[in-house]
């Protein structure tokens, strides 16, 4: 089992908002996840930061020996504290109003794996040679076309389209949408929508699946969003598991 992870301001904003950790505990369960934050002065960067760093400490400290159920229990409450975090730093520091974050996270133990997210961080498997997406952005645009207002065609340029709908610091309370996925999987990459809104899932797909080196893989995704302009902040957290998710 491999894992790697890398962050990029990208081409045109000049500071990165994205924070991102993979981190193992002692009992070898496996937490990945990525935060894109928004807020002016800077505060995005802390709303994202705010997030992993109590992710990563809280997983260490806490996360041992639980079941699938206890996991989601944990994960819920873990946002819940984000989001309450968020929201003490705002009412501390009022030039921060407005700052927020998205996340997406996987636990994966022995015996299971959960995919969570809130905003439009994205999480995938590899899953019989096929990269499949497991999240749903919440997004203007995505409640537009679940409505039969927008189709898939006529989201993918609409003007809103960045617009959240959800996200850590600007909903209270907060819901964090859960998956359950196979255990017998390839692999798992999360990233923020610098990625996403670059490189089709064909396009992620074909680096992914190529002979390189899981950081060479990572690197180049990011090279190729910075070659088509970088426009964003760009985030991967990938972690290869094997064929049958059984561990290398």
């Amino acid at each position: 089992m491999k894992s790697f992870y890398l962050t990029d301001a990208g081409k045109v904003r000049n500071h990165n908002e994205d924070s991102v950790i993979i981190i193992k505990n002692r009992n070898n369960d496996i937490l990945m996840a990525v935060a894109d934050g928004m807020g002016g002065h800077s505060a995005g960067e802390i709303a994202s930061s705010i997030a992993i760093s109590y992710l990563g400490e809280h997983f260490n400290k806490t996360f041992i020996n639980m079941d699938k159920d206890q996991a989601i229990e944990w994960i819920r409450d873990s946002v819940n504290e984000i989001n309450s975090l968020i929201f003490q730093y705002v009412k501390d520091h009022i030039e921060s109003k407005g700052m927020g974050t998205t996340l997406v996270l996987a636990i994966k133990t022995k015996d299971y794996i959960l995919i969570g997210n809130v905003g439009d961080s994205s999480g995938f498997i590899i899953k019989n040679d096929k990269l499949r997406k497991v999240t749903y952005d919440h997004t203007l645009v995505n409640l537009l076309v679940s409505a039969g207002e927008l189709t898939e065609e006529e989201a993918k340029d609409h003007p809103k389209k960045n617009v959240l709908m959800k996200a850590l610091g600007a909903n209270d309370p907060i819901e964090i949408d859960i998956f359950d996925c196979d255990i017998n999987i390839k692999s798992i990459m999360l990233c923020s929508d610098g990625l996403t809104n670059m490189l089709d899932e064909e396009q992620i797909f074909k680096v992914l699946n190529s002979e390189l080196d899981i950081e060479d893989k990572v690197i180049k995704l990011i090279r190729k969003c910075n070659n088509r302009g970088g426009t964003d902040n760009i985030s991967v957290a990938y972690l290869e598991i094997g064929e049958s998710g059984d561990e290398q």
